[in-house]
């Protein structure tokens, strides 16, 4: 071992010498409080990007359950005729793994004496079951309920709690496109029947969100044969930008092809830059414990000059002595950045038991369900931010190590020993 090394693990673990004042067995209570900064630091790093993760994952979900993978529109975003041959060129990707066919238009809902604005989605049952997760989300009912030609609708649990409606009920549904009589422009009017609620966690689905089957969505909307899209779900979400570019080797490339990171990307960025702030943020809180470090040192410097000037008589270098304070600054962050690092991946992986466990003592909860879609705080610990909040949390400690480090290497022999 060499004796930097040896001499910084004894200043560690050393107490004062006699006569000192507040002699401690390990460190000193500057360097205890770094140290204890830093595991909470590192822990709160830890737990908060997890939960952070928890969350964008969960969300994520709900959102792809409701909306697809990758979407094709006809050119320029208009209707896609005959869709079925677009749907088998798509399936030949291979990481395409299910096409269903759409209708998207807006339209009215009125019910007794409420009325709502509604995003109408005109779908095959048997086909969307494969790309999306409705089946998962129903309340009541069930999308096979949805048959051509009997005018049947599924509305999102907030548009029927908005309508009052239940299953059962028939609503009206106006479509914009009006018929012209020789009286006036009157819009076209059409009474479907409730035969199903869903609930996806997603304001934006459960509160304008109306399913309908696709045939009827067609006549409503007089689109013939045509349809607004094919809906697509993928062998692994991410992949979507690149099999949306893929794709145009396998259909029209005048067809409009977009994917789900490109329809919810403000929603996504937004996410990530809050992760991002967050992170920073956090980040000083193991800054200003691992600069505690400095005082600690500047401390032991003072205290330990006569053994700095003996050692350098003995023929230590300037160089040798930077690295015994180097050493001991660096296991106090070291063992501070273990204790958090455990404590931190612990508490990330038993959010789920620890969480409730303070409700129940507080006598609140935290993310109320009336109020909150998303009761429960959920947790995704990935090892790739553990690693990067370990490696920026020593490098901070070794920052810190520097100046201190630097002043005991200027130490004069000779000034030190004259009082000794």
């Amino acid at each position: 071992m060499r004796y930097e090394l040896w001499v910084g693990l004894r200043y560690t673990r050393a107490k004062k010498r006699d006569g000192a004042a507040g002699g401690n067995r390990f460190i000193s209570f500057i360097s205890m409080i770094s140290m204890l900064g830093i595991a909470l630091g590192v822990a709160a790093l830890i737990v908060v990007l997890s939960v952070m993760n928890g969350f964008q994952k969960e969300l994520r979900t709900r959102i792809l359950g409701v909306a697809s993978h990758v979407q094709i529109a006809g050119p320029g975003g208009g209707d896609l005729a005959d869709w079925s041959r677009v749907a088998q060129g798509a399936a030949r990707h291979p990481l395409v793994k299910a096409a269903a066919p759409y209708v998207q238009a807006q339209g009215m809902l009125s019910f007794d004496q409420q009325v709502r604005g509604a995003m109408v989605r005109g779908i095959l049952p048997e086909a969307e079951e494969k790309v999306a997760d409705f089946e998962q989300h129903m309340k009541s009912g069930h999308l096979a309920t949805l048959r051509p030609g009997e005018f049947g609708i599924i509305l999102g649990a907030e548009l029927a709690r908005a309508l009052q409606v239940f299953t059962g009920d028939k609503v009206t549904l106006i479509a914009p496109q009006g018929m012209v009589t020789p009286a006036a422009l009157l819009p076209r009017l059409k009474q479907f029947k409730v035969t199903g609620i869903f609930e996806a966690g997603m304001y934006e689905y459960d509160s304008t969100l109306a399913l309908v089957h696709l045939a009827d969505a067609q006549k409503l909307y007089r689109l013939e044969d045509n349809v607004s899209g094919v809906r697509l779900k993928l062998d692994g979400l991410f992949a979507a930008p690149r099999v949306a570019r893929d794709l145009f080797s396998y259909i029209d490339p005048e067809l409009s092809v977009s994917d789900w990171t490109r329809n919810h990307a403000n929603f996504f960025r937004a996410v990530a830059i809050e992760k991002n702030m967050m992170f920073l943020i956090l980040l000083l809180i193991v800054a200003v414990a691992a600069f505690n470090i400095v005082s600690a040192l500047v401390m032991a410097v003072t205290d330990k000059q006569a053994d700095i000037a003996i050692l350098r008589t003995l023929g230590a270098s300037p160089l040798s002595i930077m690295q015994i304070f180097i050493v001991q600054g660096a296991l106090i962050g070291c063992i501070g950045l273990v204790l958090g690092v455990g404590g931190g991946v612990a508490l990330a992986l038993n959010v789920d038991v620890v969480v409730p466990a303070i409700e129940h003592v507080l006598g609140f909860q935290f993310l109320a369900k009336d109020v909150y879609y998303i009761s429960e705080l959920p947790s995704d610990l990935q090892w790739g931010d553990v690693g990067i909040i370990s490696c920026v949390s020593f490098v901070l400690t070794l920052l810190a190590t520097l100046y201190p480090s630097w002043r005991a290497s200027r130490v004069n022999p000779a000034e030190a020993l004259r009082y000794e």
